[in-house]
């Protein structure tokens, strides 16, 4: 065995490669932070469409994307969760290039994982979402040996419900229901959310194993 933080970040694989993408942790060594401020920062390119959804803002200085950084780096060093850079792979249009993040939070007390995804404009509409998704309910059941896999959807986002319910029916999972007041968005305001689960007998059921 090696140190306590090598060994929890083992936990989560440090790189997934799907038929498409390619996927690995999101650090400093991974992506630059002034590289990923350009995606994110206020006035990018459709910045405001890729948030609208999202419970973050667009950021107002690197070093505000410098510490989501560091936070989402403490949070795998910790074994509370992972986020990861989404590149497509070669043979795919864009290949190489920043294509948005994805992460999976870890409630190890409820044996939960809670999966999430944002992407640039760009990279829409392509199945990235579900193929991604497939690939962290895989790491969730055989990796981690948890019980579910949950994901929460605001009811005005139609393409984040169309495609989260087609990759979790595909995976023996439904909607569950409406969870009102949930969280706050943006500015402050609670949103209500669908959820979604998929758990270990589901998914056992749906891939045969």
């Amino acid at each position: 065995m090696g140190a306590a933080g090598s060994v929890v970040t083992d936990l989560f694989p440090d790189r997934i490669e799907t038929e498409r993408l390619a996927l690995e942790p999101l650090t400093t060594d991974t992506l630059d932070t002034l590289d990923l401020y350009e995606y994110v920062r206020v006035g990018a390119p459709h910045v405001d469409e890729v948030t609208e959804y999202l419970t973050w803002s667009p950021h107002e200085t690197p070093k505000e994307t410098r510490e989501f950084v560091e936070a989402v780096t403490e949070k795998r060093e910790a074994g509370e969760g992972t986020t990861y850079v989404i590149r497509p792979r070669d043979g795919e249009p864009g290949a190489g290039e920043f294509a948005g993040v994805t992460g999976i939070g870890v409630d190890w007390d409820a044996q939960t994982a809670t999966l999430g995804t944002w992407l640039r404009k760009r990279f829409w509409g392509r199945g990235y979402s579900g193929e991604r998704a497939g690939a962290l309910i895989e790491v969730a059941f055989e990796r981690l040996d948890l019980e579910a896999v949950v994901v929460t959807v605001e009811p005005g986002n139609e393409k984040s419900m169309t495609a989260v319910s087609r990759y979790v029916e595909a995976h023996g999972g439904r909607r569950e229901g409406l969870l009102r007041n949930y969280h706050a968005d943006q500015d402050g305001t609670p949103v209500d959310v669908y959820r979604y689960t998929v758990t270990r007998a589901e998914y056992e059921d749906a891939t045969g194993e």
